[in-house]
């Protein structure tokens, strides 16, 4: 078993092209010995946003604070908030934006460990 605290997890950059003002930290995933999934947190600052992308494996995420916009492949923006679940599909292109002008939009998003 292990607690780990947000607090004291690294924070990194995402460096992704296409990214803007999002951080990502990852509390549980291989270095903690997680066999099959990893918990991510992205953070996302006022105006800022994932890079618009795909990926072959699904992500499931939780909104933690804030609120902002999913972007799916056709462009459409769905407005997500704190308390809000959302499930992206192997291969489906999207992003995720923070429309605050004030507020950090985080969130958890879980994928297979291999993939964090």
């Amino acid at each position: 078993m292990k607690i780990i605290s947000l607090s004291k997890v690294e924070k990194y950059e995402v460096k992704m092209e296409g990214a803007s003002g999002a951080w990502k930290q990852i509390p549980l995933g291989s270095k903690e010995g997680a066999p099959v999934f990893s918990y991510r947190v992205f953070s996302i600052e006022p105006g800022g946003h994932t890079p618009y992308h795909s990926h072959p494996y699904e992500h499931m995420n939780f909104v933690i604070e804030g609120s902002g916009v999913l972007v799916n492949e056709k462009g459409e923006e769905h407005p997500i908030n704190a308390g809000d679940f959302a499930i992206v599909y192997p291969d489906e292109k999207h992003q995720y934006k923070n429309t605050s002008p004030d507020n950090v939009f985080r969130m958890i998003c879980g994928v297979p460990v291999k993939y964090e």
